[in-house]
């Protein structure tokens, strides 16, 4: 019975072992993607009044769980009933990926004449305020939809060999991870500015430390959203390459002596200016019309 008892706790710690390797690899393959997540939602959690930034933040924060509740169930069953999907799925939000990051880069390059139909400060009631509010936070779940079930999809790409439980406790991982590491970064992201102004009121002293230290946190957080705005971008188009190469055998095997890094990143960026470009054409033709 005891000697029963020992086995089974084997069997166990093997199991964790191996669900804990296999959580590594998926963190990695999902690394990139993050820093995408982390810059579309520290720039849609900017921008409102200081007061509301971080219960705007946990709004979305809970329609990212929620979100995660609804697509990881419908991931386990593809990947137990259909596991072709996962693969199909993969590919398509590596078309998306790799769209949006050329769009991004495009962007940069070739700015969209904007329209100068400025937002005037006018004074919103509350009511008003309100509405806007919850506007945002209903795009930014939407958006969070989208990037989650990339995570989710691109996680179980990884684990797709192995048993139903060790996929279910390896994305479930992943999904978790992401969404606490995400959302908690992007706190403390928005967060910068009033932190810097706090440690500026703390001192009288012109040349203090802390006075210091706020005024560099003041001036980095539009550079920290930037920045993240860049890496984010290389991710994507990397993330993609790497969905590509690993997918479809003739990329596979394609330039074999380059790097896989600069492989990647060269697919991805021509895949994503192809679709961008096939994606710019229909709409020029429903413009048309």
């Amino acid at each position: 019975m005891a000697s029963g008892f020992f086995v089974l706790l084997d069997d166990i710690a093997a199991i964790m072992d191996d669900v804990a390797a296999m959580s590594k690899i998926a963190a990695k393959k999902t690394a990139g993607i993050l820093g995408d997540d982390l810059a579309v939602n520290a720039e849609k959690a900017s921008g409102f009044i200081s007061s509301r930034e971080i219960p705007v933040l946990w709004a979305i924060a809970k329609g990212s769980f929620i979100n995660k509740l609804i697509i990881l169930p419908i991931a386990f069953l593809l990947s137990a009933f259909f596991p072709l999907a996962i693969i199909i799925i993969l590919v398509l939000g590596g078309l998306f990926l790799a769209y949006e990051g050329a769009e991004k880069v495009y962007e940069y390059f070739f700015p969209h004449s904007h329209s100068k139909a400025e937002t005037t400060m006018v004074t919103l009631t509350e009511t008003e305020i309100l509405t806007l509010e919850k506007e945002k936070i209903k795009s930014a779940i939407v958006t969070d939809f989208i990037l989650s079930v990339e995570i989710v999809i691109i996680a179980l790409g990884t684990v797709i060999g192995q048993p139903i439980l060790s996929q279910i406790v390896v994305v479930s991982f992943i999904a978790l991870i992401a969404t606490i590491g995400v959302y908690g970064i992007v706190a403390i992201i928005v967060r910068m500015d009033e932190m810097g102004f706090k440690l500026i009121e703390l001192s009288s002293n012109e040349r203090s430390i802390s006075k210091t230290i706020g005024n560099l946190l003041v001036q980095a957080l539009p550079k920290v959203i930037k920045s993240l705005a860049v890496i984010g971008t290389i991710a994507l188009i990397l993330v993609a390459g790497g969905i590509f190469v690993h997918n479809i055998d003739f990329l596979h095997h394609i330039l074999p002596q380059l790097p896989s890094t600069v492989k990647e990143f060269g697919i991805g960026l021509i895949i994503g200016g192809i679709v961008l470009a096939i994606v710019n054409l229909f709409k020029k033709i429903i413009v048309k019309k």
